[in-house]
């Protein structure tokens, strides 16, 4: 509980810091907010089911609560690793190509591309629930996992799923590794123009923002990939419940603090919130 209070508490005072500053209101903060609102629903969607069974005694869930929270869980998983890879076209054309910034990085096409995140993760989670919920189950129907993890609901179907792991896996290729190679594609034409740059300060600058967003990525993509695009012969359910905590929980709570403990300007936005509140209070 404690975790989850502090990625409640962190993800939810970005987001405020990010809508109220008028300093952070560029497209790299706009993404970010849309990533702590991302992380928000998907620390909500699973640790408290966990924290009540966990307080409680009784671990179990009804099949339709376990279904949509596999559908939330895998929409908002997919939705984050796509915008894990716009943050870093973001990083990648402010960087390269600074002067034609604000016409690459409209209002419109952030709302865009952060549009189309939010649709294919969606998306990808509606198919997935959808079709585990529409298999046959038998036996004592025990999930060996803390939550309904789609690979381990799919050991108790009563039917052969090498079809539809076949089919999870190739939504995971596209979901999870091509996201992430054009993560890695974009930081290495960012290290060679940031190379480039004669002036310290801005080599450092530029190295701080992407340090912070390269932390997050493989922290996600990491534990994401480990997990799902592993070959089947090499899968223990003892090792995907360690794995899954990093980006079902720790993930979560280390974001905001990722992007803020290093960010000037994200701390300077939190000094002057809280000059005011110290203002409010003396009157």
């Amino acid at each position: 509980m404690v975790v989850f209070t502090v990625a409640l508490c962190g993800n939810v005072l970005l987001i405020l810091l990010i809508y109220i500053d008028p300093r952070l209101q560029t497209p790299m903060y706009f993404f970010l907010s849309q990533l702590s609102i991302m992380d928000l629903m998907l620390v909500c969607t699973n640790v408290p089911k966990i924290a009540v069974n966990f307080l409680s005694g009784r671990k179990s869930i009804s099949f339709l609560g376990c279904g949509i929270q596999i559908g939330l869980f895998v929409a908002l998983v997919g939705s984050e690793g796509l915008l894990l890879e716009l943050m870093a076209y973001d990083r990648y054309v402010a960087i390269n190509h600074l002067l034609h910034y604000p016409i690459l990085m409209s209002q419109r096409i952030c709302l865009q591309i952060v549009g189309e995140s939010w649709v294919f993760g969606t998306v990808d989670g509606l198919i997935q629930m959808v079709i585990v919920m529409t298999l046959p189950y038998c036996g004592l129907r025990e999930v060996n996992h803390f939550f309904c993890e789609m690979l381990s609901v799919l050991k108790l179907a009563c039917v052969d799923t090498s079809l539809f792991e076949h089919l999870l896996f190739a939504c995971c290729v596209f979901m999870l590794f091509l996201p992430f190679s054009n993560i890695v594609a974009s930081y290495a034409r960012i290290l060679g123009a940031v190379l480039c740059m004669c002036s310290t300060q801005a080599r450092q600058k530029a190295l701080t923002t992407c340090f912070s967003h390269l932390t997050a990525v493989s922290l996600f993509y990491g534990a994401a990939m480990f997990i799902y695009l592993r070959p089947k012969r090499y899968r223990a359910p003892s090792h995907d419940k360690v794995v899954s905590v990093f980006y079902t929980v720790l993930t979560l709570m280390l974001n905001p603090l990722i992007y803020s403990l290093r960010n000037q300007e994200v701390k300077g936005a939190l000094r002057k919130v809280l000059s005011h509140c110290r203002i409010s209070i003396q009157y």
